[in-house]
């Protein structure tokens, strides 16, 4: 069990003085940005779109990110078997799952659609619904700031992946 360690004291000292600062029914809706059959649809909307477009490839790579999700979010949290700061009886909150899903699919989404706006729309709006699940889930007190930014790192290789294939197949595309 990762339970100790130099940086908890902090997570835990910024945990405490941030749950509950809003009222619970907003910290949930925005929590809720990252459940699955919210955020999920969104990615697979976007991939309908670039994969009509012929871009398949990107379509592909953003549908592969979001099944590896549960691959690398889950083992942590048995591994690492820590503690909810409202349930400390309980485990597995070490990544944050809800966060690595709302991160894989807005930010899939926007790497997706944003060649076809050419403004930077799509990206702003998936950082506002990433960052307001991350939020959510912190000040309702469901994980850990740590837990959060753990999510956010763990998904940068499968968002650069999906940028990198994006590149790739919109030159091909247009060439």
């Amino acid at each position: 069990m990762l339970v100790s360690g130099p940086l908890l004291a902090p997570d835990h000292a910024l945990s405490r003085a941030l749950v509950r600062t809003l009222p619970d029914s907003v910290t949930e809706r925005l929590s809720d940005l990252g459940n699955i059959p919210v955020a999920v649809p969104v990615l697979v909307l976007a991939m309908a779109y670039a994969a009509r477009r012929g871009r398949p490839l990107a379509a592909g790579a953003a549908g592969l990110a979001m099944a590896l999700v549960p691959a690398l979010v889950i083992p942590f949290k048995e591994w690492t078997g820590r503690p909810g700061p409202l349930e400390p009886w309980a485990a597995g909150y070490f990544p944050s799952g809800h966060t690595a899903t709302a991160a894989v699919a807005y930010l899939g989404a926007a790497l997706l659609v944003r060649p076809y706006t050419r403004r930077a729309w799509p990206t702003a709006v998936a950082l506002v619904l990433t960052g307001a699940t991350a939020v959510g889930l912190i000040l309702r007190g469901w994980h850990w700031p740590l837990d959060v930014l753990a999510s956010l790192l763990l998904c940068t290789p499968l968002l650069l992946g999906v940028a990198w294939v994006s590149r790739r197949s919109r030159r091909r595309s247009s060439g």
